[in-house]
């Protein structure tokens, strides 16, 4: 196995946005491994819910999350989008009232999805896998940056009335740029339009004094998506869906069965936040390194890969054959290198 292994958690990485491993954040999740608890539901293991209870707690007050909003912890952000737009496509089809969970989409509202043309493939991935088509999503055009433009997205929103939702981005894959998420949420609001925002690395900004403006509008979105396994620096796999509205994450998600009666809303069910039925507790390792990190260490970690990210750009930028491409606002920086 050895020859094949990558060196992807290493701080000489530059491949990909794949963060590392903090040391306490990998012995939590050998411990996760050693006690193999169901983190589906409560009964199943009731310290590792609590624990990961805590850790969603955690998460809204760092990120500054609607107080009460629903955290799931899932493999990656792909499944966040999934697990948001699942909670998207309940609601808005519920205000159309259409019970899509009952009925299936079949006969219901036509749902409209749109997203910019630098929209990440998870997305559409997701949209594909929620029946919503990816080949049916409607791109709006960017600026050179890859920032969403707000007057595309209001001719798009203007086209059809009916069930939409609208997805931004905070943190374009290859230039770190944000989308007018401020003027994305107004638009959606006026249009009573679901906005989510794919947050898999940007939205961690939140909790740096000096780059929390890159998301300025962001806590009056309906859902968000990021990791924990990329600037967290947590072990594959962490991803993290959250939903404003926690009825309708519910609805999209949880389970109820002979053996598992309904439960009171204030006791952690791991399956009432995510798609899966049993899974591991990956918020153990999430929680192990915010506790290690606390507010002002994850700070810290944010800016300085930011400074570090700024200062190889204008380094870059200073050798022969070497153009750096965009606007280094957070940690990418995308080059162009000459024959």
């Amino acid at each position: 196995v050895e020859p094949g292994l990558v060196a992807s958690a290493g701080p000489r990485y530059f491949g990909f946005v794949i963060g590392g491993a903090l040391p306490v954040a990998v012995a939590a999740d050998w411990l996760t491994s050693a006690w193999d608890q169901n983190g589906g539901g409560y009964v199943a293991s009731p310290a590792l819910s609590v624990a990961e209870e805590v850790a969603a707690g955690w998460v809204r007050d760092l990120l500054g999350l609607p107080t009460g909003c629903g955290v799931g912890f899932v493999t990656g952000c792909q499944m966040a989008h999934f697990t948001c737009l699942a909670a998207a496509r309940h609601a808005v089809l519920r205000d159309a009232g259409w019970d899509v969970e009952a009925e299936g989409l079949r006969g219901g509202p036509e749902l409209r999805v749109i997203a910019s043309e630098q929209a990440h493939v998870t997305v559409t991935v997701a949209c594909r896998m929620l029946g919503l088509g990816a080949e049916r999503v409607r791109l709006v055009p960017t600026d050179d940056q890859g920032c969403m433009l707000p007057a595309e997205l209001e001719t798009a929103l203007a086209e059809q009335e009916g069930p939409t939702i609208v997805c931004a981005q905070a943190g374009e894959i290859n230039t770190g740029a944000f989308d007018p998420i401020a003027d994305i949420v107004e638009l959606c609001r006026a249009r009573d339009a679901w906005c989510h925002i794919d947050g898999a690395f940007g939205l961690w900004a939140a909790v740096s004094p000096t780059r929390r403006g890159l998301l300025q509008g962001f806590e009056r979105a309906d859902s968000w998506a990021t990791d924990g396994h990329k600037w967290l620096n947590v072990p594959y796999d962490c991803g993290i869906a959250a939903v404003a509205d926690p009825s309708a994450h519910r609805a999209a998600m949880t389970s109820t069965s002979a053996y598992i009666p309904p439960h009171d809303e204030d006791i952690p069910w791991g399956f009432d936040w995510t798609p899966e039925f049993s899974r591991r507790a990956r918020g153990v390792p999430l929680y192990a390194a915010l506790r290690s990190l606390g507010r002002a260490g994850l700070a810290e970690m944010i800016d300085r890969s930011c400074d570090h990210a700024e200062r190889m750009a204008n380094r870059l930028a200073e050798a022969d054959g070497v153009e750096v491409l965009n606007d280094v606002v957070l940690n990418q920086v995308l080059v162009r290198f000459d024959d």
